[in-house]
């Protein structure tokens, strides 16, 4: 896939003209991280933005601790690392590579250039990112007042949304890490992943989950 084929998946280049997409393409810079490999840290320098070519990105906090919390997974299509290019300011968060994955890098000053040239942009980036903000906001809310099994059922479904393959509704995760987004013991998700395999709704196997009754799930 070439460049500009990616930024026509991304929602904040999607708006742009076949030509426009081109021009930008030579600007961005491809990277290969191995499974498990630092993107970013948080603390960092907000040098690029990032554009998920193949493969998944997790976004993770990390407590003095050690212990993590999963944040997001972004796939292909997806964009992160906006917010700092945009303030500035150091990384929030830390953004690792959940498998072997290829990413588009775009640096500050291109992408400020872009924006210059291109207002209607900014307004598409400001949508993306307040959907950002409303997804954050209800998982926050079901962080609180939703119980473990509904909780995970949503994030099974949200995971799979841009994990679907032609063999049916995938998400790859661990159970880790499916914690970490919870906010729940590794435990408690094995117990309900239990329960929704028992009752025919997924299978798991290493590293994947298969969801075989999504409609099962929804709320």
């Amino acid at each position: 896939m070439s460049a500009a084929d990616t930024l026509e998946q991304v929602d904040l280049f999607a708006a742009l003209a076949p030509d426009e997409r081109a021009r930008l393409a030579p600007s961005l810079r491809r990277r290969r991280f191995a499974r498990g490999a630092v993107i970013f840290l948080q603390g960092d320098d907000s040098a690029n933005l990032y554009l998920v070519e193949s493969g998944w990105v997790k976004i993770v906090l990390t407590s003095p601790e050690g212990k993590d919390l999963v944040l997001d997974l972004m796939g292909p299509g997806e964009c992160f690392g906006e917010l700092g290019v945009l303030d500035g300011e150091p990384r929030s968060a830390d953004a690792i590579a959940h498998e072997d994955c290829h990413v588009l890098l775009l640096s500050r000053a291109d992408f400020e250039r872009f924006l210059d040239a291109h207002p209607r942009a900014a307004r598409t980036l400001l949508e993306v990112l307040a959907r950002r903000l409303r997804r954050d906001a209800a998982l926050l809310a079901e962080a609180v007042f939703a119980d473990l099994p509904s909780r995970l059922a949503r994030a099974l479904l949200q995971l799979s949304a841009t994990q679907t393959t032609s063999a049916g509704m995938h998400v790859r995760t661990t159970q880790e890490e499916l914690a970490g987004m919870l906010g729940a013991s590794r435990e408690g998700v094995n117990k309900w992943l239990g329960y929704f395999e028992r009752r025919g709704l997924l299978r798991r196997q290493r590293g994947d989950i298969l969801l075989l009754q999504p409609e099962a799930l929804r709320p």
